[in-house]
């Protein structure tokens, strides 16, 4: 099991990553030009497939979503876009192990990039999609492939995106932005509202998306809860059918490594510090926190302070989705205030961050089709 000082370690390092990539951004003298360079030239680079996934950890549907993702553009370059900094995920959860490892498990079964995403754990669900289509517009993408799950009236939907029009996903109504049709009066579940929510971020920042998304149909048969429980036990007997097999090798010398899993682990000391000392203004000022939120903490403290996470998610308001507590501990962990996620989403992704690849000649014509923004590997 990863020791807390392990968690702390990684969380101090991307810190340090994230105020070194935000002080580049914001400086006048590093500013990046939108041009992306000379459409001539570009058209004789191979197409890119840019896949957001959180691989945590790569299994099956993953997998199958790579494959027809590849036999559909089978000259392309696939690119992963693995979430990164602080390792949390868009519902504020930590991830079950680290984005290097991740990254390798992407390149271990087929990918032939894999780039560092947003810090979605301390972001607003609007915020990291933002991000993420602006990774997607920064990267010249040529296609983008997506996982659904089939219900009446999806195909409706996942045609309209296809001509290129954003659907606006609000709450138990589903709008066509381009002809500001009604297209339904319902919720979508998770993959589907990743989809349209996609659509709208992309058509916001003008980015023409018309005939670049490859809709693949979800497959049954994995699991999430065992998955997770494997690894916790270090026992894959009941999920071989659930993951290549260069996943759970991976998973196996992570875990002998002492290096996962992670999902359960946080810097508890930091988070109660931070609930426990900051001012009203300090805590007020956080990404995603607002008056109401940090007078109730400081209410709560002032009659007992904190002494377990428990104690202060049982504290904790309850916000607009319903992992908005965690995404709270999240930004209690790193310490990031809103004005600096604001600035920072701005000129998103300033540096383009390259966790793993194939080899040196994917990199090369990945690093040809990327002519506007700072490219380095991570170390």
């Amino acid at each position: 099991m990863p020791s807390n000082d392990f968690v702390k370690k990684i969380i101090r390092k991307d810190r340090k990553t994230f105020f070194n990539d935000y002080k580049l951004s914001q400086s006048k003298k590093t500013s990046l030009s939108d041009d992306n360079g000379d459409d001539y030239n570009k058209k004789s680079l191979k197409p890119l497939i840019s896949d957001f996934t959180e691989y945590n950890p790569l299994h099956n549907g993953h997998f199958h979503c790579l494959k027809i993702a590849k036999k559909h553009v089978p000259d392309g370059i696939f690119v992963a876009v693995v979430p990164g900094l602080f390792e949390r995920s868009g519902r504020g959860l930590p991830y079950i192990l680290h984005r290097r490892s991740r990254a390798e498990m992407a390149v271990n079964v087929g990918a032939d990039i894999v780039v560092e995403g947003p810090p979605m754990g301390i972001m607003g669900s609007g915020q990291y999609s933002l991000c993420l289509c602006k990774m997607f517009q920064a990267l010249n993408t040529d296609y983008i492939p997506r996982g659904y799950k089939p219900f009446d009236g999806i195909d409706d939907i996942l045609n309209r995106i296809s001509l290129g029009h954003g659907i606006s996903p609000k709450p138990y109504k589903i709008i066509d932005m381009d002809t500001n049709e009604v297209i339904m009066h319902d919720k979508l579940e998770e993959d589907n509202y990743v989809i349209v929510s996609f659509s709208k971020s992309l058509k916001k920042i003008g980015f023409d998306f018309k005939n670049k998304f490859i809709f693949v149909k979800r497959i049954e048969g994995v699991s999430g809860t065992l998955i997770r429980q494997s690894v916790e036990e270090n026992n894959f007997d009941k999920v071989q059918n659930m993951m290549p097999k260069e996943t759970i090798s991976v998973l196996k010398r992570e875990v002998k490594l002492g290096h996962a899993p992670l999902h359960n682990l946080r810097d508890w000391e930091t988070i109660l510090d931070n609930a426990n000392n900051l001012s009203f203004d300090e805590l007020s000022s956080l990404n995603l926190f607002n008056e109401k939120l940090a007078s109730k903490l400081i209410e709560t403290r002032e009659k007992n302070p904190f002494e377990t996470l428990e104690q202060l998610e049982n504290s904790l308001l309850y916000g607009f989705s319903s992992n908005y507590k965690h995404r709270v501990l999240s930004i209690l962990e790193t310490k990031i205030n809103k004005d600096m996620i604001y600035n920072y989403i701005e000129k998103y992704p300033y540096t383009i961050r390259i966790l793993d690849y194939k080899n040196e000649d994917v990199l090369d014509q990945f690093k040809n089709k990327i002519t506007n923004r700072r490219i380095e590997l991570w170390q």
